[in-house]
């Protein structure tokens, strides 16, 4: 029988240095290559002209259906399910009894009392444990394809068609104009002989649609796209480039679920089996906490304010309304000072000496959950959740939530790289020593294109 979470917590003593020291790197896309082209066109291409992101394989995805659905999905997020109806969607946000965040997925409502959620894997645990034993609810979850043993049997394929000419795109594949969607509404359409449900969506920062279908139909359908794109300057995604994608858009993918302490949390933790997701994944980054509450966030710190409403019951609404006064961080974009990166490119070249830790393009991103330390002088007043580098705005940005004393865009601040004393054991860390980079606070969403029309949408707020 497989131990549990909680019966390892006993015996591992610091939580956070076995979350550290975790064998595992970042977040994996398998099923597509790294690159179809190259990451500098294929990310240039959702600014200028449209791609196709294929997102069958990264994610898990848990359907939910029954007469009780509805309510036991009300019952667990953040968010009012008021005027929710089929063929919408929402992002969905689960807290613990204290507050902090479970994580965040996509939650689809397909038809009555039917649902689909999609994203990375603690909310939907935190679905299914909760779903165990009702008799009003059936769960069923399909896992990523990285951690399944069969690869090619997913219940649905998932494409993303997303850039100025998507609508174009989409009207080639039809033979019908684009759906004039609101963001997060979807509609049917057909194409390549296929029924598909189609989402209004983007990833980027830009207007596109997310589609959906059975398995079965996957190739049909990205064949027809790929095929209508042709001429509208469409352009096929990698894995590599996908994962800088957030980086515009500023959407924060990766919450450490906060469910590693607290006493009302234990049953969870003993459900919760060494295979689960959160018995192994893995922490990197400057921030080192006394204690991993350290590493624990609230809505308000991923931006997520104003998704928290008081008109219905939840778990985690009592925490909430405790805090929801604030004062809180402020989710904000930084860019990184061009000579100050240099600087720390420039440093990997000699052989003398120990070396920063090096930047990887276009994601430099090197474990499941990156905790790096932003500081105003040699105070933490705020840590960064993601790196990478962006070619349409030619700048190194970070992800971050800082304290309300240095959120005005402007403020500089530095940011810290690299693990102290020379690293941890993960795989992907070299031995290194840590650098300071300096830093200006921006907006979030950092693309102009993203702050002005998409920001208003689902990023910001919730419909």
């Amino acid at each position: 029988m497989s131990q549990s979470l909680d019966s390892i917590l006993a015996t591992v003593g610091d939580t956070v240095e076995w979350l550290r020291n975790q064998q595992v790197g970042p977040n994996v896309y398998p099923g597509v290559p790294a690159e179809f082209s190259n990451w500098r066109d294929e990310q240039r291409a959702w600014a200028e002209t449209c791609v196709l992101f294929n997102q069958s394989y990264h994610m898990a995805e848990l359907m939910v259906e029954g007469p009780g659905a509805f309510d036991f999905l009300q019952g667990l997020g953040i968010n009012s399910f008021k005027g929710f109806v089929p063929d919408r969607a929402k992002q969905f946000v689960p807290v613990t009894h204290y507050g902090h965040v479970i994580g965040d997925v996509i939650l689809f409502y397909l038809a009555e009392q039917k649902f689909n959620l999609v994203g990375r894997a603690p909310t939907l645990n935190w679905l299914m444990f909760h779903g165990e034993g009702r008799s009003d609810v059936t769960l069923t979850y399909d896992e990523r394809t990285a951690a399944r043993k069969d690869p090619e049997n997913r219940r649905h394929y998932r494409y993303q068609v997303q850039g100025p000419t998507a609508a174009k795109v989409i009207e080639d594949a039809t033979g019908k104009p684009a759906p004039e969607l609101k963001f997060f509404h979807m509609c049917w359409m057909e194409i390549g002989g296929k029924k598909v449900h189609a989402l209004r969506h983007g990833m980027a920062g830009q207007p596109g649609y997310e589609l959906m279908g059975p398995w079965a139909d996957r190739e049909a359908v990205h064949s027809a796209l790929v095929e209508a794109g042709a001429k509208h300057g469409l352009t096929l995604v990698g894995g590599r480039t996908y994962s800088s994608n957030t980086l515009e858009s500023g959407w924060i993918p990766s919450p450490l679920p906060g469910i590693y302490t607290g006493e009302l949390l234990r049953p969870y933790r003993e459900w919760l089996s060494a295979n689960h997701y959160e018995s192994r994944c893995s922490v990197g980054g400057s921030y080192v906490p006394d204690s991993v509450e350290g590493y624990y966030l609230t809505p308000w710190d991923l931006g997520y304010g104003p998704f928290v409403k008081f008109d219905h019951d939840f778990i985690g609404r009592a925490a909430l309304e405790k805090i929801a006064a604030g004062p809180h961080r402020q989710k904000v974009t930084l860019a990184l000072d061009d000579a100050s990166v240099s600087e720390a490119f420039y440093s990997q070249f000699g052989k003398d000496g120990l070396r920063p830790k090096y930047l990887e393009f276009p994601s430099a991103v090197y474990s499941m959950h990156p905790f790096d330390r932003v500081e105003k002088d040699g105070k933490l007043v705020g840590l960064s959740t993601w790196i990478g580098y962006t070619t349409n705005e030619g700048k190194m940005l970070t992800l971050a939530m800082v304290d309300p004393s240095v959120a005005t865009p402007g403020t500089e601040v530095d940011f810290v790289w690299g693990e102290p004393d020379g690293g941890t054991s993960k795989p992907t860390v070299e031995k290194h020593r840590q650098i300071t980079i300096k830093a200006v606070v921006a907006s979030v969403p950092y693309s102009d294109v993203a702050r002005n029309s998409y920001a208003p949408s689902w990023r910001n707020k919730q419909v």
